[in-house]
């Protein structure tokens, strides 16, 4: 079957939301899944399987430790496959900002006067600020790349002008957990290379969406967060495995000294390794129908595939139902985005049509998201705007109570 015939078998919504135990009884519409997504059965369950059989520290002497062994390199070959990356690239923290101050730290051992770091504005905080105060601490100057205000979007010219032969580092984002957008990331890998720089790419958003693959991107390092794609609360690295063998973190002196142990600071959260495996095993089973004899990271790409199909059809109901209303603003305007909006409304706050969006059961929260600098370069400040996301699992029936809700909201 190929990829464009799948495409244009129906999505199986009603199948996907059986398997989501806090869908089945909540009677609310979730438009959240940007802050976190809701938890399949599968993965409930491996987690639960895990926190009940034997575990001890790794190893291979006892049945404990080969429990705690198995489940950490089965969760570094899902991940693998997740991210079109070797399993012995993946590296996991208690969260993306975690990963991320690490990798910055550990980078800036090298940074200096005179050198440069990059950061963008369409970012989300846990991009920048580790970078800016790892930049502060050894010397090194921050230069900033804004974005376009009207589509929302970060070309590579933004970038383009900001680079300089000695920049080091540029930090982007594949996908704005603000506005969905896009950027071309390989274009802006190929402009931080010419330079010289490396490229670190945060994959939170986008990694929910698009089926990630490193090489690519082009990108140097990347991270992401299980939690954002139906697993886990946790996060992940990755990187050029000739990069991350060159970096020296800090450690304990004791812990190993082989990469990714290198990177992971004491015990790994087993139970969350194993629900991680079994969310990314979820993702592949959603694969169309004709790819069951494949391996599991072409079906995770036949996957996304259909998902992305699927979401794109109820985000264009959704952004035709907010055209219909002339105070309404909509924010995500890239020409490549994610299933992922942002609208303000003339006159009423953020927060207040959130609220009122809840009274209908329609969960659409309101905020910056910590996309702080993206939101002020929005003209929105610190208050921000209506996200509404969509996952998997989000059907007709929820775009329909949303539309319903915001006419009688809007009205």
């Amino acid at each position: 079957m190929s990829l464009e015939t799948s495409l244009d078998a129906p999505f199986d919504a009603a199948a996907v939301r059986a398997a989501f135990p806090a869908l089945l009884a909540s009677g609310w519409s979730r438009f959240d899944a940007p802050g976190g997504t809701q938890t399949p059965a599968p993965v409930v369950e491996a987690i639960a399987e895990a926190l009940t059989r034997p575990l001890a520290n790794r190893g291979r002497l006892t049945e404990a430790q080969r429990n705690a062994d198995d489940i950490v390199t089965g969760a570094r070959s899902a991940m693998g496959d997740f991210l079109g990356t070797p399993p012995s690239t993946v590296v996991f923290g208690r969260s993306a900002t975690q990963l991320v101050y690490d990798l910055a730290r550990t980078l800036a051992k090298g940074w200096g006067p005179g050198d440069e770091v990059v950061v963008t504005r369409l970012d989300h905080d846990s991009n920048i600020r580790p970078w800016v105060q790892a930049a502060e601490a050894a010397g090194a100057t921050v230069r900033w790349a804004g974005f376009d205000t009207v589509t929302g979007e970060l070309r590579p010219e933004h970038l383009e002008e900001v680079l300089s032969p000695r920049t080091r580092l540029v930090a982007v984002t594949a996908a704005s957990n603000l506005n969905g957008a896009r950027p071309d990331v390989p274009a802006l890998a190929a402009l931080a290379h010419s330079v010289g720089a490396l490229l670190h790419v945060d994959a939170v958003h986008y990694a929910a969406h698009v089926a990630v693959d490193l090489p690519a991107l082009g990108a140097d390092t990347l991270v992401c967060s299980p939690y954002k794609f139906l697993g886990p609360h946790l996060g992940v690295l990755t990187g050029r495995a000739e990069l991350l063998e060159s970096l020296r973190p800090d450690k304990l002196l004791p812990s190993g000294d082989a990469v990714p142990e290198r990177f992971e600071l004491g015990t790994l959260p087993y139970e969350l390794l194993a629900g991680t495996r079994a969310a990314v095993d979820y993702w592949a089973s959603l694969a169309p129908a004709g790819t069951s004899g494949a391996d599991r990271r072409e079906r995770l790409v036949a996957a996304f595939a259909a998902v992305e199909h699927h979401e794109d059809r109820l985000r264009a109901r959704i952004e035709a139902g907010l055209a219909e209303h002339p105070g309404v603003t909509l924010h995500s305007r890239a020409p490549l985005r994610t299933s992922t909006l942002l609208f303000t409304v003339e006159g009423v706050a953020a927060a207040e049509v959130s609220r009122r969006l809840a009274e209908h059961r329609v969960d659409a929260p309101a905020s910056s998201f910590y996309a702080l600098e993206a939101s002020r370069h929005l003209g929105l400040g610190d208050e921000g705007g209506v996200r509404l996301g969509l996952a998997p699992y989000n059907d007709d029936a929820d775009v329909d109570r949303l539309l319903t809700a915001l006419r009688t909201v809007l009205g």
